[in-house]
C-alpha cells in the first residue's frame, strides 16, 4: 500500500521564507534553504516552494534557491508560482527541482499542461487548483484565490488529468487559515473521481484533521504551512499518531 505523504509548503518572496516561520533554533528562519534542511532531517516526505514575489528578477532567484535547495536535500520537492512557460521548468527542473506546480497559467492556457507533460513527463507536473465553495458549487478562483471563475472544481480536474497532469495540489479557499480541517467531502469526490494523487491542502489544525483527509478525504497527501512553521504540530509526531490510526506513514527511524 502506498504510503500517505506530510508535505510542509513554503512561501518564499524575493528568496525568503515568509508568512510566519517560528523556528528559534533556526540560525535564520527567513532562509528556505535552511527550513529545507531542516523538515527533511525530520521526517518530511516532500516540500513545496511557492514563490509569491512577483519582481523581473524572479526567475532567477528561484532558479538560484532550487540549486542550493537541491544540493542540501534528499527529499523531493515541487516548486511553484509564476510558472507560465516550457522554458520556466526546463531552467527549474536543470537545476533539480522534482517537480512544478502551475495553477493561472494553466487555467488561462490549457494547452502549457499538455505541453509540459509531453516534454518533461507527467510525473513531474502537479496542477494546483484554489477553489471556494459558493451556493453548494466549488468554483476555480486564480491569483492567489482574487480572481474568481466560472470553472467547476472537478470538471476543471478531470480536464487537467486528461490533458497529462502528474497529480492535483487542490486547496480549499473556504478552509484555508481556519484550522477547522480540510474539505474533505469535495476531496473525497475528487480522489473518487480521478486516477492521480490528490494532495489536500487549506484547514490543517490538528492531527486530527490530517486523519480524516486521509480517512475521510481519501487524499493521497496533505499539506500543511503554519501548524508546522509554528511547530504546533511536529511531523515526527504526526506520523506517529496516523501509524497509530492505521494510516501507512514513512517513518525515519
Amino acid at each position: 500500500m502506498l504510503t500517505k505523504r506530510i508535505i510542509p509548503c513554503l512561501d518564499i518572496k524575493n528568496g525568503r521564507t515568509v508568512k510566519g516561520i517560528n523556528f528559534l533554533d533556526l540560525r535564520d528562519a527567513g532562509d528556505p534553504v535552511e527550513l529545507a534542511k531542516f523538515y527533511s532531517e525530520n521526517g518530511a516526505d516532500e516540500l513545496v516552494f511557492l514563490d509569491i514575489s512577483a519582481t523581473e528578477e524572479r526567475r532567477k532567484t528561484l532558479a538560484d534557491l532550487v540549486l542550493k535547495v537541491a544540493e542540501t536535500i534528499n527529499i523531493p520537492f515541487t516548486v511553484g508560482g509564476g510558472i507560465s512557460s516550457v522554458e520556466d521548468v526546463e531552467i527549474l527542473l536543470n537545476n533539480g527541482a522534482d517537480k512544478v506546480s502551475i495553477n493561472s497559467s494553466a487555467v488561462k492556457n490549457p494547452q502549457l499542461i499538455n505541453d509540459l507533460a509531453s516534454r518533461f513527463g507527467s510525473q513531474c507536473i502537479v496542477v494546483a487548483i484554489d477553489a471556494k465553495q459558493i451556493d453548494g458549487n466549488w468554483k476555480v478562483h486564480l491569483v492567489g484565490g482574487k480572481v474568481p471563475t466560472e470553472l467547476d472544481l472537478f470538471e476543471w480536474a478531470k480536464e487537467v488529468e486528461q490533458r497529462g497532469a502528474g497529480e492535483i495540489l487542490f486547496t480549499s479557499m473556504n478552509n484555508d487559515g481556519t484550522k477547522n480541517g480540510f474539505a474533505n467531502e469535495a476531496l473525497s469526490k475528487l480522489s473518487t473521481g480521478l486516477n492521480i494523487p490528490i494532495i489536500a491542502s487549506g484547514g490543517a489544525g490538528t492531527m486530527q484533521h490530517f486523519t480524516d483527509a486521509f480517512v475521510e478525504g481519501k487524499a493521497d497527501a496533505a499539506l500543511a504551512a503554519s501548524v508546522f512553521h509554528f511547530k504546533e504540530i511536529t511531523i515526527s509526531d504526526l506520523k506517529n499518531e496516523l501509524q497509530t490510526q492505521g494510516i501507512p506513514v514513512r517513518i525515519i527511524t
